[in-house]
């Protein structure tokens, strides 16, 4: 069996609910994987948009969360998961709006694709300080067993 993410807010390659975005509670949506690598140490997770801005003419790839050295023996996170109940050990990077925590979707023009990425690896890293998500790649380098990708996407319902 692959290991996986999943979520059970939506299907993988449907639309993501407007709960989880910047048009309404901006909250992570619940995630949980399972068939976890042997050797797996810790996690980290990035979710990302590599449609920014404009999905016809993508310029960046814009983060939305960056989270790592999450325990092995964590299988997900609840809907909305605060700082306070991330489990302990768990260290966050900062996002592109340049903050710690998770930043929904929030596109400004066409439809997007939203990668929860999940990394198993074979060590714990060290503290990095809030890295930006481009640090802790570099850092995972050569301690990636394997990877699971949830895709969501996401175009704007209304007018900000």
């Amino acid at each position: 069996m692959p290991f996986t993410i999943q979520s059970t807010a939506f299907k993988p390659n449907t639309n993501i609910p407007t709960k989880y975005t910047c048009e309404d509670q901006d909250v992570s949506p619940p995630l949980s994987w399972s068939n976890v690598p042997e050797g797996t140490k810790s996690f980290a997770l990035i979710v990302d948009d590599p449609d920014a801005p404009d999905p016809e003419a993508p310029k960046m790839t814009y983060v939305h969360w960056v989270l790592y050295n999450i325990p092995v023996t964590c299988t997900g996170f609840i809907e909305g998961i605060p700082t306070s109940e991330l489990p302990e050990g768990t260290l966050e990077g900062i996002n592109d709006w340049g903050r710690t925590g998770y930043g929904g979707p929030c596109p400004p023009i066409g439809v997007h694709r939203y990668f929860f990425k999940l990394y198993a690896l074979d060590t714990l890293l060290p503290d990095l300080s809030h890295p930006k998500k481009d640090v802790l790649e570099k850092a995972m380098g050569g301690h990636v067993l394997e990877s699971a990708v949830l895709i969501g996407t996401y175009k704007k319902v209304g007018k900000l």
